[in-house]
């Protein structure tokens, strides 16, 4: 009978990571991009029954170089992994809380993602199986966007319409105090090993120019973020925007005509910080640690990156803390 009334009264909370997602295998990179590319929330190609044609032809002549790019960083995108990873360390965070170790809470943390498996639709067929009535959908992307953040709550929030979950959504936590100094603790840690203190390069990902024109707050909350960061440590900086894709204009300067006007300043060391991504996956691995480490070797620049927050300890106790605070202001906890 006490077993029965333990598992009546056992509430578990669902929490799920919103991120973009990767493929996991070379055979998985072209319906990736095609996934990617038939998104207009990211990129609008032409009127919206032109958009999946014209996503077809793009990625048929991007695949060749695309796949040339994953076999140099391993064969797949890190980002399941490593999003996995956070999702277990921030469920383990959850349920060894002070606040939250009561018989009748607990977490359970799950990764939906936008392009590519687990896709967030997979992930709540999950959580209804697993009886999760309540849910936090947290973006892991810092800065809001309507092309990134946007993109993946709306996508969260069509496939819950099937459902009768109770949820809140997390949409920017940009200045978040433990967040800002997960940063600031991986920027100090690599400021270490110059011999000379470089200049900081703030690397975001980079926005059509049209969104921010429209009100997008993305690169106001960058700022945000960089503002906060200053005010821990002391170094020169300079921000620059990298992975625009398609035609249309981007936010800039890009990454690589940073490169160029740092270099003409006389500058010889450089630490990128990728400060719009938590995660190891092809814009670190292969657009800075590869492609921008090369340009800058040619140009006379030292050029280090700071390392991802992936699984930092303080950056789960960020997450973990940001989940709490929604938790509570619903009265779930």
């Amino acid at each position: 009978m006490i077993g029965v009334l333990s598992c009546i009264l056992l509430f578990v909370i669902g929490v799920i990571l919103l991120n973009l997602g990767g493929p996991d295998s070379l055979d998985a990179v072209e319906p990736f991009l095609y996934n990617l590319f038939s998104d207009r929330d990211i990129i609008r190609l032409g009127p919206s029954f032109f958009q999946k044609p014209i996503a077809s032809l793009i990625v048929g002549t991007r695949l060749k170089k695309a796949l040339s790019i994953y076999r140099l960083i391993g064969g797949k995108s890190p980002l399941r992994d490593i999003t996995t990873a956070q999702a277990k360390a921030l469920e383990l965070s959850l349920n060894s809380s002070h606040s939250t170790r009561l018989p009748s809470r607990s977490f359970k943390v799950y990764v939906g993602m936008r392009y590519w498996h687990p896709f967030t639709g997979e992930s709540l067929e999950q959580m209804q199986k697993d009886g999760i009535n309540k849910i936090v959908a947290l973006s892991l992307y810092p800065h809001y966007s309507a092309a990134t953040t946007g993109s993946s709550i709306r996508d969260f929030k069509n496939a819950a319409a099937d459902y009768s979950f109770e949820y809140v959504c997390v949409t920017s936590w940009f200045h978040h105090p433990l967040y800002i100094e997960a940063l600031a603790a991986r920027i100090e840690e690599r400021l270490k090993g110059f011999a000379d203190k470089p200049v900081v390069l703030f690397s975001a990902h980079s926005l059509p120019q049209k969104l921010v024109d429209a009100g997008d707050p993305y690169v106001e909350e960058i700022s945000g973020t960089i503002d906060a960061l200053t005010k821990k440590l002391d170094f020169s900086w300079f921000l620059s925007f990298q992975s625009k894709t398609g035609p249309i204009k981007w936010l800039g300067p890009s990454t690589k005509q940073m490169l160029h006007d740092l270099a003409g300043k006389g500058i010889k060391n450089l630490l990128v910080v990728p400060i719009s991504f938590v995660s190891d996956h092809i814009e670190t691995l292969y657009e800075i640690d590869i492609l921008y480490k090369g340009m800058a070797k040619n140009i006379g620049i030292t050029l280090e990156r700071t390392e991802s927050l992936n699984t930092s300890p303080i950056f789960i106790e960020a997450l973990s803390d940001i989940v709490l605070n929604y938790t509570r202001g619903s009265g779930w906890i």
